[in-house]
């Protein structure tokens, strides 16, 4: 989506009322009411403008996101690639032949992606779910309500909520809002984190104060994710220069 569309789209939705909350860096005069839709679009045409798309989530097909979705808990992304590459290489990486392997054999093609014996054990889990709920036609899945369907992938054990919510929009297209440790660390050094909040309630914030496109929320999380490794890094952010500088 380019920004003069997604400025069109964004600024055309009718925003609800603004929210007041406590802040953490910046703090409004005493009173005052933070309008967050408005802010939220202004900070995504920042980073957009900055960063230009970022084409994310990179995979060939909706399982290879799912996969990739699992892998990158707690690693890199080039980590979770050499464990892609594996797959592809031994014919694995489809829904069906995957189900066919050990769980070593498993685990020793996504060793790159570290956790490998977890992370083996909760793909295993993913793909039972994938085989009894829609075997394997994803496309069936995609079409259930998105709540429902997202709690159902909330119980298979190892999908937290972020694996939950980058399945749904990256892999399904369907219009929820992934939420990481970049987005609670850029939103708490530029005053729009809640107090006290956690993964539901800053999704919750998102989804509230935006139009539901997922070609929307896939742009704006991923440039979260741009920003937090470029600029706004945990120990030294780069802050002159940053196109939230001073905002």
């Amino acid at each position: 989506m380019g920004l003069p569309l997604c400025r069109q789209h964004i600024r055309s939705y009718p925003s609800g009322p603004a929210l007041s909350m406590p802040v953490v860096a910046w703090r409004p005069p005493k009173g005052a009411v933070i309008d967050t839709t408005a802010r939220l679009i202004e900070m995504f045409e920042r980073l957009y403008t900055y960063f230009g798309p970022q084409h994310w989530w990179p995979g060939d097909t909706s399982f290879e996101v799912i996969v990739g979705a699992v892998l990158t808990q707690n690693t890199s992304w080039g980590n979770v690639a050499l464990a892609i590459d594996n797959l592809k290489a031994a014919g694995a990486l489809s829904l069906n032949k995957m189900r066919t392997l050990s769980e070593g054999e498993l685990a020793q093609l996504i060793r790159s992606a570290g956790y490998y014996n977890l992370k083996g054990r909760r793909l295993r889990s993913l793909l039972d779910f994938l085989h009894r709920e829609c075997g394997g036609n994803l496309g069936d899945l995609w079409r259930r309500p998105l709540d429902q369907l997202r709690s159902d992938l909330l119980v298979v054990k190892g999908v937290g909520p972020e694996t939950a919510d980058s399945i749904l929009l990256y892999a399904g297209g369907l219009p929820t809002f992934v939420v990481d440790t970049y987005t609670f660390r850029v939103l708490d050094r530029h005053g729009l984190l809640p107090e006290s909040a956690d993964y539901h309630g800053l999704r919750a914030m998102f989804m509230d104060g935006l139009p539901h496109d997922p070609a929307l929320f896939n742009e704006f999380h991923a440039l979260f994710v741009a920003l937090g490794k470029e600029r706004c890094r945990k120990g030294g952010p780069l802050c002159e220069g940053c196109p939230l500088e001073g905002w």
